[in-house]
C-alpha cells in the first residue's frame, strides 16, 4: 500500500451481533491509519442499539469494515418476489419483521434440494463467508435484518450501493477471511468449554502476523501494551475480529474512493465484501 491515504480520517472495525447485551455487545476497534500502518487506539463496546446507532451518526470523515452482510442474494430476493432495489428490500424486510423474515427464510430453504438449501452471493465465494440466508450458528440473516435498516437510517454511504453522506463510510467485512489468511487454526469461541490454550495461541499468532504485516494486506498493526493484551486475552475472539476488521478498513481507506478496492460492476443488491477478491 501506499503512504498516501487520506489523512483526519477515523476508522472503525464493527464486530456486530443481531442481539446487544452487556454480555455479548457490539465491539468497535476504533484507529486510524499513516502510511502501512493501523493504530489502534482503542476498543469501545455497544450494549443496546441506542449505542451502536449513536455511532453510526458520529461525524465524519469516518470508514467502518461491519462484520454483517449488507445485502441478500440476488436468486433468493427474485425466488422470494421480494424488491430488488437495495433501500426498498432493506424497508420490506424491516417491516415485515423478525418472525415473517424468519418464516419466510425457513419455507425457502426447505424449498430448494438437498445440497443447495441455501443460496449465496457472489462475494461468498471469495471470502468463504456463510450465506446471509442462515438464520443459527451464526445468524447471519438476522445480522442483515438488524444492521441493514440502521445503516440505511444512519444516512452512511455503502459505497456501490447506496449514496448518502461521502464523509460517512461503511464497508462490509469479514474478518475471518483475513485471519484465515494466517492461521487455519480456531482463535475463538463463546463456549467456555472450547476456550483453550491453543486457540490462545491462535489469537498470538494471529495478533503477531497484524504487527508484522505478515499477512495478505500487508498493512502493520500498532496497539499499546494494553489493548495488546485485551486482543489476547478475550477468548471470545470479538476484540480480535473488530481489530481485523479494523486493518480491513484501513485498506479500504488506502483503496480510495469511489469504491473503496470494491470490484466494478460487483451487484448492489448483494453488495461485497472488503479486500476479498
Amino acid at each position: 500500500m501506499s503512504a498516501g491515504s487520506p489523512s483526519g480520517w477515523t476508522l472503525y472495525g464493527v464486530d456486530f451481533t443481531s442481539a446487544p447485551r452487556a454480555r455479548k455487545p457490539i465491539v468497535i476497534a476504533r484507529g486510524h491509519a499513516t502510511g502501512n500502518e493501523v493504530a489502534l487506539l482503542a476498543l469501545e463496546r455497544c450494549a443496546d442499539w441506542r449505542a451502536f446507532e449513536a455511532l453510526l451518526t458520529r461525524p465524519g470523515p469516518w470508514l467502518g469494515a461491519f462484520d454483517l452482510p449488507f445485502g441478500l442474494p440476488r436468486e433468493a430476493v427474485l425466488d422470494l418476489g421480494w424488491p430488488t432495489a437495495w433501500p426498498a428490500l432493506v424497508e420490506h424486510c424491516r417491516r415485515s419483521g423478525r418472525d415473517a423474515f424468519r418464516s419466510a427464510l425457513d419455507a425457502y430453504r426447505e424449498s430448494r434440494p438437498p445440497g443447495r438449501r441455501y443460496a449465496h452471493r457472489a462475494a461468498d465465494g471469495p471470502a468463504g463467508s456463510h450465506s446471509p440466508l442462515k438464520l443459527v450458528n451464526p445468524p447471519v440473516g438476522l445480522m442483515f435484518l438488524e444492521g441493514a435498516p440502521r445503516l440505511l437510517d444512519a444516512g452512511v454511504t455503502l459505497p456501490g450501493m447506496h449514496l448518502a453522506d461521502p464523509q460517512r463510510v461503511a464497508m462490509e467485512a469479514y474478518p475471518g477471511a483475513l485471519a484465515r489468511g494466517i492461521t487455519r487454526a480456531p482463535y475463538k469461541s463463546d463456549e467456555r468449554r472450547k476456550q483453550t490454550e491453543a486457540r490462545a495461541a491462535a489469537r498470538q499468532t494471529i495478533v503477531e502476523a497484524l504487527e508484522a504485516g505478515g499477512h495478505p494486506l500487508r498493512l502493520r498493526l500498532v496497539a499499546d501494551a494494553s489493548l495488546r493484551a485485551q486482543l489476547l486475552a478475550d477468548a471470545s475472539g470479538d476484540c480480535l475480529d473488530a481489530t481485523l476488521a479494523l486493518v480491513q478498513a484501513a485498506w479500504a481507506l488506502h483503496a480510495g474512493a469511489p469504491l473503496y478496492g470494491l470490484p466494478a460492476g460487483f451487484d448492489p443488491l448483494e453488495g461485497w465484501i472488503v479486500a476479498c477478491g
